[in-house]
Protein backbone atom coordinates (compact mmCIF):
# COMPACT_ATOMS: atom_id res chain seq x y z
CA UNK A 1 0.00 0.00 0.00
CA UNK A 2 2.87 2.19 0.48
CA UNK A 3 2.67 3.90 -3.49
CA UNK A 4 -1.08 4.76 -3.25
CA UNK A 5 -1.29 6.35 -0.40
CA UNK A 6 -5.39 6.09 0.70
CA UNK A 7 -6.38 5.89 -2.70
CA UNK A 8 -8.34 2.61 -1.69
CA UNK A 9 -10.65 4.46 0.19
CA UNK A 10 -12.02 6.68 -2.63
CA UNK A 11 -13.31 3.65 -4.28
CA UNK A 12 -17.23 2.98 -3.33
CA UNK A 13 -17.95 -0.44 -1.12
CA UNK A 14 -21.39 -2.10 -1.25
CA UNK A 15 -20.57 -3.64 3.23
CA UNK A 16 -24.13 -2.95 4.02
CA UNK A 17 -25.15 -6.33 3.89
CA UNK A 18 -21.96 -7.53 5.47
CA UNK A 19 -22.77 -5.87 7.94
CA UNK A 20 -26.08 -6.89 8.32
CA UNK A 21 -24.80 -10.21 8.30
CA UNK A 22 -22.51 -9.42 11.37
CA UNK A 23 -25.54 -8.17 13.13
CA UNK A 24 -27.41 -10.83 13.05
CA UNK A 25 -25.20 -13.04 14.36
CA UNK A 26 -24.46 -15.48 10.60
CA UNK A 27 -21.89 -17.03 11.42
CA UNK A 28 -18.73 -15.85 9.37
CA UNK A 29 -17.52 -19.06 8.08
CA UNK A 30 -21.08 -19.34 6.43
CA UNK A 31 -21.50 -19.82 3.09
CA UNK A 32 -23.94 -16.71 2.93
CA UNK A 33 -21.04 -14.82 4.81
CA UNK A 34 -18.51 -16.07 3.02
CA UNK A 35 -19.80 -15.22 -0.56
CA UNK A 36 -20.74 -11.38 0.65
CA UNK A 37 -17.23 -11.38 1.89
CA UNK A 38 -15.61 -12.73 -1.57
CA UNK A 39 -17.89 -10.28 -3.63
CA UNK A 40 -16.26 -7.48 -1.41
CA UNK A 41 -12.45 -8.73 -1.24
CA UNK A 42 -12.73 -8.93 -5.18
CA UNK A 43 -13.71 -5.21 -5.21
CA UNK A 44 -10.89 -4.07 -3.09
CA UNK A 45 -8.47 -6.48 -5.03
CA UNK A 46 -9.62 -5.07 -8.55
CA UNK A 47 -8.90 -1.30 -6.91
CA UNK A 48 -5.73 -2.17 -5.60
CA UNK A 49 -4.30 -3.49 -9.00
CA UNK A 50 -6.26 -0.85 -10.68
CA UNK A 51 -4.28 1.38 -8.83
CA UNK A 52 -0.54 -0.29 -9.26
CA UNK A 53 -1.35 -0.53 -13.04
CA UNK A 54 -2.11 3.10 -13.30
CA UNK A 55 1.01 3.49 -11.65
CA UNK A 56 2.92 0.57 -14.29
CA UNK A 57 1.14 2.65 -16.94
CA UNK A 58 2.73 5.61 -16.11
CA UNK A 59 6.52 4.46 -16.31
CA UNK A 60 5.78 2.50 -19.14
CA UNK A 61 4.27 4.62 -22.08
CA UNK A 62 5.54 2.11 -24.77
CA UNK A 63 2.84 -0.05 -24.11
CA UNK A 64 0.56 2.73 -25.21
CA UNK A 65 -2.54 4.73 -23.40
CA UNK A 66 -4.24 3.66 -20.06
CA UNK A 67 -7.79 4.59 -19.68
CA UNK A 68 -8.73 6.57 -16.41
CA UNK A 69 -11.55 5.39 -13.95
CA UNK A 70 -12.89 5.42 -10.83
CA UNK A 71 -11.91 8.29 -8.33
CA UNK A 72 -9.38 9.36 -11.49
CA UNK A 73 -12.33 10.05 -14.30
CA UNK A 74 -14.53 12.73 -14.00
CA UNK A 75 -18.15 11.17 -13.33
CA UNK A 76 -20.91 11.48 -15.48
CA UNK A 77 -24.16 9.99 -17.11
CA UNK A 78 -24.17 6.38 -18.60
CA UNK A 79 -24.44 6.45 -22.37
CA UNK A 80 -25.57 4.01 -24.97
CA UNK A 81 -24.06 2.29 -27.74
CA UNK A 82 -20.44 3.49 -26.56
CA UNK A 83 -17.26 2.34 -24.42
CA UNK A 84 -17.08 4.82 -21.70
CA UNK A 85 -16.54 5.36 -17.96
CA UNK A 86 -20.33 5.60 -16.45
CA UNK A 87 -21.25 7.35 -13.29
CA UNK A 88 -19.57 4.28 -10.82
CA UNK A 89 -16.11 4.64 -12.41
CA UNK A 90 -16.64 1.62 -14.05
CA UNK A 91 -15.06 0.76 -18.48
CA UNK A 92 -18.45 -0.21 -19.30
CA UNK A 93 -20.30 -0.89 -22.91
CA UNK A 94 -24.16 -0.45 -22.85
CA UNK A 95 -27.16 -0.48 -25.17
CA UNK A 96 -30.58 0.68 -24.53
CA UNK A 97 -29.34 1.49 -20.68
CA UNK A 98 -28.14 -2.51 -20.44
CA UNK A 99 -24.70 -3.25 -19.94
CA UNK A 100 -23.10 -5.83 -22.42
CA UNK A 101 -19.04 -5.90 -21.53
CA UNK A 102 -17.38 -4.26 -18.55
CA UNK A 103 -13.63 -4.11 -18.46
CA UNK A 104 -11.36 -3.64 -15.15
CA UNK A 105 -8.32 -2.16 -17.18
CA UNK A 106 -7.37 -1.27 -20.70
CA UNK A 107 -4.45 -0.35 -22.61
CA UNK A 108 -4.36 0.59 -25.86
CA UNK A 109 -1.93 1.57 -29.20
CA UNK A 110 -2.66 2.14 -32.66
CA UNK A 111 -2.10 -1.80 -33.13
CA UNK A 112 -3.79 -3.16 -29.77
CA UNK A 113 -6.26 -3.05 -27.56
CA UNK A 114 -5.55 -5.05 -24.45
CA UNK A 115 -8.25 -5.64 -22.23
CA UNK A 116 -7.97 -6.45 -18.68
CA UNK A 117 -9.28 -8.69 -16.05
CA UNK A 118 -8.11 -9.40 -12.15
CA UNK A 119 -10.22 -11.37 -10.28
CA UNK A 120 -9.53 -13.79 -7.01
CA UNK A 121 -11.69 -17.00 -8.74
CA UNK A 122 -10.56 -20.03 -7.84
CA UNK A 123 -10.85 -21.90 -11.06
CA UNK A 124 -10.42 -20.04 -14.53
CA UNK A 125 -13.55 -22.52 -15.57
CA UNK A 126 -16.28 -19.94 -15.91
CA UNK A 127 -13.66 -17.10 -16.48
CA UNK A 128 -13.09 -18.59 -20.01
CA UNK A 129 -16.60 -17.62 -21.85
CA UNK A 130 -16.48 -14.05 -20.11
CA UNK A 131 -13.10 -13.33 -21.86
CA UNK A 132 -14.80 -14.81 -25.26
CA UNK A 133 -17.37 -12.37 -25.12
CA UNK A 134 -15.31 -9.50 -24.12
CA UNK A 135 -12.97 -10.55 -26.58
CA UNK A 136 -15.84 -10.70 -29.62
CA UNK A 137 -17.24 -7.18 -28.58
CA UNK A 138 -13.88 -5.08 -28.75
CA UNK A 139 -13.29 -7.00 -31.95
CA UNK A 140 -16.36 -5.46 -33.01
CA UNK A 141 -15.96 -1.91 -31.48
CA UNK A 142 -12.53 -2.06 -32.62
CA UNK A 143 -12.06 -4.02 -35.92
CA UNK A 144 -8.45 -2.97 -37.18
CA UNK A 145 -7.23 -3.25 -33.55
CA UNK A 146 -5.61 -6.94 -31.92
CA UNK A 147 -7.13 -7.81 -29.34
CA UNK A 148 -5.48 -9.02 -25.96
CA UNK A 149 -5.57 -9.56 -22.57
CA UNK A 150 -4.15 -9.72 -19.31
CA UNK A 151 -5.24 -11.79 -16.74
CA UNK A 152 -4.33 -11.03 -12.87
CA UNK A 153 -4.87 -13.74 -10.68
CA UNK A 154 -4.44 -15.03 -7.15
CA UNK A 155 -1.22 -17.87 -6.69
CA UNK A 156 -3.53 -21.22 -6.82
CA UNK A 157 -5.74 -20.30 -8.73
CA UNK A 158 -6.62 -23.50 -11.11
CA UNK A 159 -6.77 -23.57 -15.06
CA UNK A 160 -4.56 -20.92 -15.56
CA UNK A 161 -2.28 -22.08 -18.24
CA UNK A 162 -5.69 -23.20 -19.66
CA UNK A 163 -6.26 -19.92 -20.83
CA UNK A 164 -6.51 -18.49 -24.35
CA UNK A 165 -3.42 -17.26 -26.57
CA UNK A 166 -4.21 -13.97 -26.91
CA UNK A 167 -3.84 -13.84 -22.75
CA UNK A 168 -0.73 -12.95 -20.61
CA UNK A 169 -1.36 -13.93 -17.06
CA UNK A 170 -0.12 -12.72 -14.32
CA UNK A 171 0.20 -14.02 -10.76
CA UNK A 172 -0.10 -11.94 -7.29
CA UNK A 173 0.28 -12.57 -3.90
CA UNK A 174 -2.39 -14.28 -1.70
CA UNK A 175 -4.31 -11.00 -0.79
CA UNK A 176 -5.85 -9.58 2.29
CA UNK A 177 -8.49 -7.34 2.85
CA UNK A 178 -9.60 -7.76 6.70
CA UNK A 179 -7.84 -4.41 7.32
CA UNK A 180 -9.74 -2.40 4.78
CA UNK A 181 -13.16 -4.44 6.04
CA UNK A 182 -12.80 -3.33 9.39
CA UNK A 183 -11.48 0.46 8.48
CA UNK A 184 -14.30 1.03 6.76
CA UNK A 185 -17.49 -0.45 8.98
CA UNK A 186 -15.66 1.94 11.87
CA UNK A 187 -17.43 4.80 13.18
CA UNK A 188 -14.21 6.94 13.51
CA UNK A 189 -13.55 10.10 12.16
CA UNK A 190 -10.74 8.94 10.01
CA UNK A 191 -9.93 11.72 7.41
CA UNK A 192 -8.72 10.57 4.29
CA UNK A 193 -5.59 11.24 2.89
CA UNK A 194 -5.98 13.60 -0.49
CA UNK A 195 -6.30 11.51 -3.79
CA UNK A 196 -2.82 10.57 -4.96
CA UNK A 197 -3.42 11.50 -8.52
CA UNK A 198 -0.82 10.83 -11.72
CA UNK A 199 -0.37 12.44 -14.57
CA UNK A 200 0.92 11.79 -17.76
CA UNK A 201 0.49 11.69 -21.49
CA UNK A 202 -0.39 8.20 -22.10
CA UNK A 203 -3.01 8.39 -18.82
CA UNK A 204 -6.49 9.54 -21.11
CA UNK A 205 -9.97 9.68 -20.83
CA UNK A 206 -12.75 7.29 -22.05
CA UNK A 207 -13.22 10.21 -24.96
CA UNK A 208 -9.70 9.04 -26.34
CA UNK A 209 -11.54 5.44 -27.47
CA UNK A 210 -12.50 5.57 -31.15
CA UNK A 211 -14.80 2.95 -31.55
CA UNK A 212 -16.65 1.79 -34.54
CA UNK A 213 -20.54 2.25 -35.33
CA UNK A 214 -22.45 -1.26 -33.41
CA UNK A 215 -25.77 -1.82 -32.80
CA UNK A 216 -26.83 -4.25 -30.86
CA UNK A 217 -30.18 -5.20 -32.06
CA UNK A 218 -29.70 -4.31 -35.64
CA UNK A 219 -27.05 -6.40 -35.92
CA UNK A 220 -29.39 -9.40 -33.76
CA UNK A 221 -31.18 -9.31 -36.35
CA UNK A 222 -29.06 -9.76 -39.46
CA UNK A 223 -27.58 -12.67 -37.91
CA UNK A 224 -31.36 -14.07 -37.67
CA UNK A 225 -31.70 -13.10 -41.67
CA UNK A 226 -28.21 -14.76 -42.69
CA UNK A 227 -28.86 -18.18 -40.28
CA UNK A 228 -32.11 -18.64 -42.59
CA UNK A 229 -31.02 -17.52 -45.73
CA UNK A 230 -30.41 -20.33 -47.24
CA UNK A 231 -32.96 -22.05 -49.50
CA UNK A 232 -34.79 -24.76 -48.24
CA UNK A 233 -32.67 -25.46 -45.66
CA UNK A 234 -33.48 -24.72 -41.99
CA UNK A 235 -29.96 -23.70 -40.88
CA UNK A 236 -26.72 -21.46 -43.14
CA UNK A 237 -24.31 -24.05 -42.13
CA UNK A 238 -21.57 -21.98 -44.35
CA UNK A 239 -22.48 -19.04 -42.47
CA UNK A 240 -22.58 -20.49 -39.37
CA UNK A 241 -19.00 -21.18 -39.57
CA UNK A 242 -17.64 -18.28 -40.56
CA UNK A 243 -15.63 -15.93 -38.45
CA UNK A 244 -17.76 -13.51 -38.45
CA UNK A 245 -20.63 -15.74 -37.23
CA UNK A 246 -18.24 -17.21 -34.68
CA UNK A 247 -17.33 -13.71 -33.36
CA UNK A 248 -21.21 -12.48 -32.78
CA UNK A 249 -21.98 -15.98 -31.23
CA UNK A 250 -18.96 -15.28 -28.60
CA UNK A 251 -20.51 -12.09 -28.54
CA UNK A 252 -24.47 -12.68 -27.89
CA UNK A 253 -24.02 -15.81 -26.16
CA UNK A 254 -26.95 -16.95 -28.02
CA UNK A 255 -28.46 -15.62 -31.61
CA UNK A 256 -32.13 -16.43 -32.67
CA UNK A 257 -33.43 -18.90 -35.09
CA UNK A 258 -36.90 -18.09 -35.34
CA UNK A 259 -40.24 -19.29 -33.29
CA UNK A 260 -42.12 -22.64 -32.67
CA UNK A 261 -46.20 -22.58 -32.41
CA UNK A 262 -47.98 -23.61 -29.14
CA UNK A 263 -49.00 -27.06 -30.07
CA UNK A 264 -45.59 -28.32 -31.98
CA UNK A 265 -43.58 -27.00 -29.34
CA UNK A 266 -45.60 -29.15 -26.47
CA UNK A 267 -45.72 -32.10 -29.37
CA UNK A 268 -41.40 -32.14 -28.29
CA UNK A 269 -41.76 -31.27 -24.38
CA UNK A 270 -45.29 -32.13 -23.10
CA UNK A 271 -44.19 -31.88 -19.72
CA UNK A 272 -43.30 -28.26 -19.99
CA UNK A 273 -46.48 -26.09 -18.01
CA UNK A 274 -48.15 -23.23 -19.51
CA UNK A 275 -46.41 -22.81 -22.97
CA UNK A 276 -46.80 -19.59 -24.56
CA UNK A 277 -48.39 -19.26 -28.29
CA UNK A 278 -44.85 -18.47 -29.56
CA UNK A 279 -41.79 -20.04 -28.44
CA UNK A 280 -38.52 -17.91 -29.13
CA UNK A 281 -36.14 -20.53 -30.37
CA UNK A 282 -32.43 -20.20 -30.19
CA UNK A 283 -28.88 -21.12 -30.65
CA UNK A 284 -27.12 -21.05 -27.73
CA UNK A 285 -22.96 -21.28 -27.01
CA UNK A 286 -21.40 -23.09 -24.12
CA UNK A 287 -18.42 -22.30 -22.02
CA UNK A 288 -17.02 -25.23 -24.10
CA UNK A 289 -17.59 -23.51 -27.05
CA UNK A 290 -20.53 -26.55 -28.11
CA UNK A 291 -23.85 -24.96 -29.98
CA UNK A 292 -26.58 -26.07 -28.43
CA UNK A 293 -30.82 -25.10 -29.33
CA UNK A 294 -31.98 -23.45 -26.41
CA UNK A 295 -35.85 -21.93 -26.10
CA UNK A 296 -37.70 -19.00 -24.27
CA UNK A 297 -41.51 -18.56 -23.65
CA UNK A 298 -41.95 -14.25 -22.98
CA UNK A 299 -45.10 -13.74 -20.68
CA UNK A 300 -44.75 -10.24 -20.52
CA UNK A 301 -41.77 -7.82 -20.41
CA UNK A 302 -41.05 -8.71 -16.69
CA UNK A 303 -41.29 -12.77 -16.85
CA UNK A 304 -39.05 -14.30 -19.18
CA UNK A 305 -38.44 -18.41 -18.90
CA UNK A 306 -35.88 -20.09 -20.72
CA UNK A 307 -36.60 -23.95 -21.41
CA UNK A 308 -33.13 -25.57 -21.22
CA UNK A 309 -32.66 -28.73 -22.73
CA UNK A 310 -29.96 -31.39 -20.92
CA UNK A 311 -30.07 -35.21 -22.04
CA UNK A 312 -33.01 -34.53 -24.03
CA UNK A 313 -35.06 -33.46 -20.54
CA UNK A 314 -36.49 -29.73 -20.51
CA UNK A 315 -35.51 -27.08 -17.24
CA UNK A 316 -36.94 -24.42 -16.94
CA UNK A 317 -35.26 -21.28 -15.57
CA UNK A 318 -36.55 -17.82 -15.02
CA UNK A 319 -34.41 -15.53 -16.47
CA UNK A 320 -33.46 -12.05 -14.72
CA UNK A 321 -35.72 -9.28 -15.97
CA UNK A 322 -33.21 -6.61 -15.94
CA UNK A 323 -31.38 -9.07 -18.11
CA UNK A 324 -30.50 -8.21 -21.65
CA UNK A 325 -32.06 -11.85 -23.06
CA UNK A 326 -35.38 -10.43 -21.81
CA UNK A 327 -35.33 -7.30 -24.61
CA UNK A 328 -34.05 -9.68 -26.97
CA UNK A 329 -36.65 -12.09 -27.15
CA UNK A 330 -39.21 -9.48 -27.17
CA UNK A 331 -36.80 -8.16 -29.86
CA UNK A 332 -37.19 -10.96 -32.12
CA UNK A 333 -40.90 -12.07 -31.32
CA UNK A 334 -41.93 -8.67 -32.86
CA UNK A 335 -39.58 -8.92 -35.67
CA UNK A 336 -40.22 -13.02 -37.00
CA UNK A 337 -42.98 -13.20 -39.31
CA UNK A 338 -44.67 -16.69 -40.71
CA UNK A 339 -41.47 -17.77 -43.05
CA UNK A 340 -39.61 -18.22 -39.44
CA UNK A 341 -41.76 -20.45 -38.13
CA UNK A 342 -39.77 -24.17 -37.20
CA UNK A 343 -41.38 -27.23 -37.31
CA UNK A 344 -40.79 -30.16 -34.82
CA UNK A 345 -38.65 -32.03 -38.08
CA UNK A 346 -36.98 -29.18 -38.83
CA UNK A 347 -35.75 -28.76 -34.85
CA UNK A 348 -34.30 -32.51 -35.27
CA UNK A 349 -32.34 -31.60 -38.37
CA UNK A 350 -31.13 -28.40 -36.84
CA UNK A 351 -29.86 -30.56 -33.07
CA UNK A 352 -28.37 -33.03 -36.17
CA UNK A 353 -26.72 -30.07 -37.94
CA UNK A 354 -25.33 -28.64 -34.63
CA UNK A 355 -23.99 -31.89 -33.20
CA UNK A 356 -22.01 -32.63 -36.31
CA UNK A 357 -19.83 -29.56 -35.24
CA UNK A 358 -18.54 -31.18 -32.30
Amino acid sequence: MSNISDNLLYYKYNIKHLIKLENRGVDKESSEFLSAYRSFAGAVYENYLYEKLLIYAKHNPNIGSFVLKGPHAPKKSSLSNALHVDMHGQIIYKTKAIEIGEFDAMFFNEKEIIFVEMTLIKSVKNLKRRLRKKKALLETLFPKHDIKALIILNKGVVGSRQLPDYCTVWLTKPFEVDDIYEHLKSNTNYKRKPLLKHTAKNLVADSALKVFPFKYYNSLTWMLYKLRAKPNSILNMEFLKTITCTRYMDLFTKVYLGYMDKKDFESIYPEVPDVTEKVAVSIEKEHTGRLLLTYFMQYNRKKLINVVIKNKKPTLVKKDVHGISVTEVFHILRLVTKEHRITPEEIKITEKLLRSLD
